[in-house]
């Protein structure tokens, strides 16, 4: 058992990658903790790594300032809109809406949401230098202790402090404003996961590099060009843009693209049913056609099979050349055993669906590699049957490509958001819902956990809804947006709407985003009246840390700080709860345990038990024992106490008894204090 002492302002990104190296490699790691990395270059031979100094990577000012920003602790707590979570609708919800700055968001996502998103979809500024977007940092840090943080002179401490403060929109402005944002954001992906990013000509080459830094060039999965449906900059030296560039990156190799449903003409293939309960067919080609189509391609798949009148067929091609089949021997059985081979004779009327794909299979040892389409006599080889395999609609999908002009463009999101709105136009060039629900389609299964935390109009949280009513599925999302002032000047309508039909008194575009949302879900329970799947999302916020709330020391004495604990509310300790349970790794979607310690109200979930509030007693220890030993499904292994709430002599008593409990009991219950 430990009796940590920790302070709320301790909480920040877990550096998992460092636990990994200690876990792997303990030995690289001197008494203080430091890691020696000569020791661990002596570790491995240069041919299994290569650690020459030549590299090629993107540099600015404000990059390690920038990574200093992605380590940094938060400063804000987490709190609940408990009046919009309460609703019926959103009570048991597994959605999220958070207000607030994404860069805090996301460090208190770290660690109940690691590893657990499936899909990422980010659509941030594009810096066009029309669009608005500023670098502005409310830190503040003296030439001294920047250097000391990431090891820099103070020369280039100082430039980096001007500029963050220069409300500057550069290119190392916007790479300093992306860069924690997309590093935390790595963390929470699975590693089945995947990345999308839009953007445009502005900053898409300096995006490009930095994703490549972060996740890795060899993660990178594509670049998808949009065909946006308008032009913008059409000035008389620069060509117009009608397309904008999302960029697409995966957390491993463990990413799987999916393909996306057939429609027109490869829909209308599909065209042969049996009346057996399967559904409708086309056939392929059992011959492979397309690149890649001769004996040499693929040895393997060279070999005879035996037609309906008992003849040997080999796969011969248009032009009388030896092709291959598109598959091996053991597929093929597999196919004929299920009855998915049809024999056509040559001149049938049959209409083929051919594609240029190939059964993953290994090649095969035949006994014909002697024979090469140099050599043969042809007609040796030449048959009047023609194999084909059934492909079945309800098994077939059509791989993306890289570039989608079928999807409507920023017109068609516009006509969404204003059908929602009565005709208002709030937003301007919304992405369309189609475009989001294809990245879902070819990214996720049924059930996963998306994250935007750029959510602008809301367009992710509209596409998960509807896909879900669709298709009868339980994906979930979790959208940011930071309440960003509305201007009344440049956005007319959609500040009026706010302040009058919404009734917002200061109106900011996460106003217009949960407003989104919820007519979103409205929408479908009007027209899906059937559909009981989960149409509502909870809602927090992030909240300053209290003014003079910033205590550091190696050991807390109350009489050492100036903090006013009384002035502390009811929903002040509600949001310290909030933000620690989160920090332990407790999904915001999750309410705790009401534990009652006679008398005193305790919260437990996952393992951990909450004492914030004070009034604590020896009774309520004796309770708190006798129910860890009595009731088999309260189970704590962490026992946490707000410090400032229970008194020097209470925390010796429970930290005395718990550990004679352990002791006693073989248990390992830690008792953790924080202020």
């Amino acid at each position: 058992m430990s009796n940590e002492q920790k302070i709320t302002t301790e909480i920040k990104v877990p550096n998992k990658d460092l636990e990994t190296l200690k876990i792997h490699f303990p030995h690289c790691f001197d008494k203080d903790g430091n890691f020696q990395f000569e020791k661990f270059k002596n570790n491995l031979t240069e041919k299994e790594i290569n650690f020459s100094t030549e590299s090629y990577g993107l540099d600015w000012l404000g990059k390690s300032y920038a990574r200093l920003l992605a380590s940094d602790p938060a400063t804000t707590l987490l709190k609940a809109d408990e009046t919009h979570n309460a609703k019926p609708e959103n009570n048991n919800s597994e959605n999220l809406l958070i207000k607030g700055d994404n860069l805090e968001v996301l460090k208190h996502l770290a660690n109940a949401y690691y590893e657990q998103v499936k899909m990422i979809y980010i659509d941030p500024p594009y810096n066009t230098g029309s669009d608005g977007f500023t670098y502005q940092d409310d830190r503040k840090f003296t030439v001294k202790e920047l250097q000391q943080l990431i090891g820099v002179d103070a020369e280039k401490a100082k430039r980096i402090l001007d500029f963050t403060q220069s409300k500057s929109n550069s290119h190392s402005a916007w790479l300093t404003f992306m860069y924690p944002r997309l590093y935390i954001a790595k963390q929470l992906l699975k590693d089945e996961g995947v990345i999308y990013v839009s953007i445009d000509d502005s900053e898409v080459s300096q995006l490009k590099m930095l994703l490549d830094e972060i996740f890795g060039e060899e993660n990178f999965r594509g670049i998808i060009i949009r065909a946006t449906g308008t032009t913008t900059g059409q000035e008389a030296l620069k060509i117009g843009s009608s397309y904008d560039s999302c960029l697409c990156y995966s957390k491993t190799a463990k990413f799987q693209l999916k393909g996306i449903p057939l429609k027109g003409k490869d829909l209308n293939r599909f065209n042969n049913d049996d009346n057996d309960g399967k559904g409708k067919y086309a056939l392929l080609q059992l011959r492979k056609t397309g690149n890649a189509d001769r004996k040499e391609d693929r040895e393997g798949m060279f070999f005879p099979i035996t037609a309906p009148d008992g003849s040997q067929v080999f796969p011969i091609g248009p032009t009388d050349y030896l092709s291959r089949w598109r598959t091996g021997k053991d597929k093929f059985q597999k196919f004929l055993d299920e009855g998915l081979i049809v024999w056509k004779e040559n001149g049938e009327d049959i209409e083929e669906f051919d594609d240029d794909e190939d059964e993953n299979e290994e090649d095969e040892i035949t006994d014909y590699s002697s024979v090469t389409n140099e050599n043969v006599d042809i007609s040796k080889f030449k048959s009047k049957w023609k194999p084909y395999v059934k492909y079945y609609l309800s098994e077939r999908t059509k791989q993306v490509s890289n570039l989608w002009t079928d999807i409507d463009g920023n017109k068609k999101g516009s006509i969404e958001l204003k059908l929602l709105f009565e005709k208002k136009k709030l937003f301007e060039n919304p992405k369309p819902t189609d475009f989001l629900k294809r990245l879902i389609t070819i990214s996720c299964s049924s059930d996963e956990l998306i994250l935007d935390f750029f959510a602008g109009s809301g367009t992710t949280a509209d596409a998960v809804l509807n896909m879900n009513s669709d298709d009868l599925t339980n994906r979930k999302f979790i959208l940011v947006q930071i309440p960003e002032l509305i201007d009344p000047k440049k956005s007319k309508t959609t500040y009026t709407y706010v302040k009058n039909d919404l009734g917002i008194e200061v109106p900011t575009i996460f106003d217009v985003t949960k407003e989104r949302v919820i007519r979103a879900a409205r929408k479908i329970k009007t027209e899906k009246t059937e559909y009981d799947g989960d149409l509502g999302f909870k809602i927090f916020e992030t909240t300053p840390i209290w003014e003079d709330y910033n205590f550091e020391a190696e050991q807390f004495d109350s009489s050492q700080t100036l903090f006013d604990v009384g002035k502390l509310t009811e929903d002040d300790i509600k949001a310290l709860l909030t933000t620690w349970k989160t920090y332990d790794g407790i999904a915001l979607t999750q309410d705790l345990e009401s534990i009652d310690l006679s008398g005193y109200t305790a919260y437990y979930g996952n393992g951990r038990l909450y004492l914030m509030h004070k009034g604590f007693t020896t009774d309520s220890l004796k309770t708190l024992l006798e129910k860890i030993d009595t009731d088999k499904h309260f189970e704590p292994k962490s026992i946490i106490a707000f410090g400032y709430h229970l008194e020097s002599k209470s925390l010796r008593e429970i930290s005395e008894n718990v550990k004679t409990y352990n002791n006693k009991k073989k248990s390992d219950i830690d008792f953790i204090t924080r202020y």
